[in-house]
């Protein structure tokens, strides 16, 4: 229904990946990366986010306060491109959704906990710095557990300012259901009570 009014712009990434083969290379493509050798321009796909949130030309009214969905940021690391490209694409993203716009981003980066993966340790660093909401969703670290499946650890960070704390940090668990999801303090489960 959000699609059919205009308010939902999707970009299938695996299904736009195979079309851009398949074109003429002289028409613009969100993912002309993928047929570029050395290129680390991500410009086309911000091109793309940026016309997809201009009002329709049938006179509507701007959106107010977008949320621009990114699902996943770490497979344009395995496309090839570098942490830097994706951060200047972050980077452009922001500037037009949550300034220019009031609206907010929302982005997945996988962490393998791979020390050598540099790539993958500088945008999840560069993210981080940037973001004002961090989810992290982890295994236990004691292992497997019935009752309970992982643990989400919740950061919300401030602008600095003197007198305030800077971070709040909330760690929760959480056992996933048939079709939701149950969340609970640390320690709290319904096994351990």
């Amino acid at each position: 229904m959000a699609r059919e009014r205009g308010q939902l712009v999707f970009l299938e990434g695996l299904k736009s990946s195979v079309d851009i083969f398949f074109r003429a290379e002289e028409e613009p493509h969100p993912l002309q990366f993928l047929r570029e050798a050395n290129t680390g321009n991500l410009q086309p796909l911000y091109e793309f986010v940026r016309e997809a949130l201009q009002p329709m030309d049938n006179g509507a009214a701007p959106w107010r306060c977008p949320v621009l969905l990114v699902d996943d940021l770490s497979v344009l690391l395995s496309l090839g491109m570098g942490a830097v490209a994706v951060l200047d694409f972050i980077h452009y993203c922001r500037a037009t959704v949550c300034w220019k716009l009031q609206g907010n981003m929302v982005a997945l980066v996988h962490d393998s906990g791979d020390a050598e993966d540099e790539a993958n340790d500088m945008l999840l660093n560069g993210l981080s710095h940037q973001s004002h909401l961090i989810l992290r969703a982890e295994g236990l670290a004691t292992g497997f557990c019935r009752d309970v499946h992982g643990q989400l650890k919740v950061l919300w960070r401030r602008r600095p300012q003197p007198t305030a704390q800077r971070d709040r940090s909330l760690t929760y668990q959480y056992k996933i259901q048939d079709k939701s999801v149950s969340f609970f303090a640390k320690g709290l489960s319904p096994a351990v009570l």
